[in-house]
């Protein structure tokens, strides 16, 4: 991925926009603007133009980055897709870039070097071209925040039959040791007593749910509490989702990937917080004990729903997780969670929707996502729909009997958990590429991870 020795055998590699190609033509020799000029290359995104030596060996490669403004403006996708496009070796940008973009060049390398090949007989070839580390990048940022992404990358493309619930919270439970943390998981009776709704939404699935719980950091540092939904398969349960529906439902734990990655970079940087992770882990599954449309669960909080639609099951997982992060009232607290499709139909794929209790702390959120192409949209709490949650029988009901504003009731219900602590963002994600993209091929996408983590430095670092 990294050329971490000599690097005077490196290959140059200029990046060129599309309205400064002119100008880096005019600094070229007569051969380069004619053999740019018969490849046709015009500084395109992604477009790859590879330099020949008077032996024809490869002397260097231009890549272009479309029509972007300046090279401070340049994101991790820009060079995501180079890794592929490359001959095999080492390359190094001959472009000056500042720190911040140069480190986003060096992440997008290693977005674009990820690999998912654990179920091929004949994994492909690896990635041949490395990068000399950029000249200001900051490459222990680098190295961190690829191998989280990467976890979690690992963790979504996984399919349900090779990532339980159990294993899940194995996969939580390891890396909270690897970082000297100290966790455990709530299971059986104690779960069933303490956490119900966790309890029901999980009880039918062979591998048992749990709520998985580690604290991190000192205890006298600011909290942070992060809250991630780990349902490992979701079929719906007894309202059963069509076939169409339920192929990429492996990805359901997304939000549990998500916070697993952040906490790995908070724990990895040894950010001065004091950083409880929760993931209620759980497969919504259909067996003689599921739960049903009709039931009345009490939650931990002690609000009892009445489960209109056993496929809003996330919601009931999370109600518990998000009561016992509420009881501390936590400096910040933070859920993320694959919850509603209506989400992805108001904003698609690429951005998850945000809401949160402060204004100033979700907007801080939105810049560094825009900073750092990580991009969310915000959404509102908007209490004139609070009602769509009445139920007949019950404190409320997990669903609306309306087809509107389906995200946005979601996020209404969780907040109907959270009361103590005054910081609280819920993100909607999907994590999941549909379409193949340069860095971002069809599979998993962490989301959010990036903003957050950078959120959470500029507040407590």
């Amino acid at each position: 991925m990294f050329e971490e020795h000599d690097s005077a055998a490196a290959r140059p590699l200029w990046l060129v926009a599309e309205g400064d190609l002119d100008g880096w033509l005019a600094t070229q020799d007569e051969a380069t603007r004619a053999w740019l000029g018969a490849l046709r290359f015009r500084g395109e995104r992604h477009q790859v133009a590879c330099l020949a030596a008077d032996d024809g060996a490869v002397r260097g490669a231009v890549l272009g980055l479309g029509p972007l403004a300046s090279p401070a403006d340049l994101e991790p996708w820009h060079l995501a897709g180079a890794v592929e496009r490359l001959p095999g070796g080492a390359w190094q940008i001959a472009t000056p870039l500042p720190a911040a973009a140069a480190t986003a060049a060096a992440l997008g390398w290693a977005h674009g070097s990820y690999r998912f090949e654990r179920y091929r007989s004949k994994p492909r070839a690896a990635v041949a071209a490395a990068l000399v580390p950029p000249q200001l990048a900051d490459m222990t940022y680098v190295r961190r925040m690829a191998a989280a992404l990467a976890m979690a990358r690992d963790l979504i493309n996984t399919p349900a039959a090779d990532l339980s619930p159990a294993r899940l919270a194995d996969e939580a439970l390891a890396l909270a040791t690897h970082h000297g943390a100290t966790g455990h998981c709530v299971v059986g009776d104690a779960l069933r007593q303490g956490f119900p709704a966790i309890h029901a939404v999980g009880q039918a699935a062979e591998s048992g749910p749990r709520l998985v719980d580690f604290i991190w950091g000192d205890p006298t540092a600011p909290k942070v509490t992060l809250v991630g939904k780990g349902v490992c398969f979701d079929s719906g349960g007894l309202d059963i989702k069509p076939p169409a529906g339920m192929l990429l439902m492996k990805k359901d734990m997304g939000g549990a990937a998500c916070v697993l990655a952040l906490a790995r970079m908070v724990m990895a940087s040894a950010l001065p917080v004091r950083l409880r992770v929760l993931i209620p882990a759980v497969e919504n599954a259909i067996s003689g004990n599921a739960y049903r449309p009709g039931d009345v669960l009490r939650t931990r909080s002690g609000l009892t729903v009445e489960v209109g639609n056993t496929d809003a099951e996330g919601r009931l997982v999370l109600a518990d997780a998000l009561t016992l992060a509420d009881a501390e009232r936590p400096d910040l607290l933070v859920d993320l969670a694959t919850l509603t499709g209506a989400a992805r139909i108001a904003l698609g794929p690429e951005l998850p929707a945000v809401f949160g209790s402060r204004e100033a702390t979700v907007e801080a959120l939105l810049r560094h996502g825009r900073q750092l192409a990580d991009p969310l949209w915000p959404l509102p709490l908007w209490s004139g729909y609070d009602d769509e949650l009445s139920s007949k029988v019950a404190d409320l009901n997990n669903v609306s009997g309306s087809t509107f504003a389906g995200s946005i009731i979601g996020g209404l219900f969780l907040q109907r958990f959270v009361t103590a602590a005054q910081d609280w963002l819920h993100v909607d994600l999907y994590g999941w590429n549909p379409k193949d993209r340069p860095g971002r091929p069809v599979g998993a996408e962490p989301q959010a991870v990036r903003a957050l983590y950078a959120l959470l430095v500029e507040r407590y670092g």
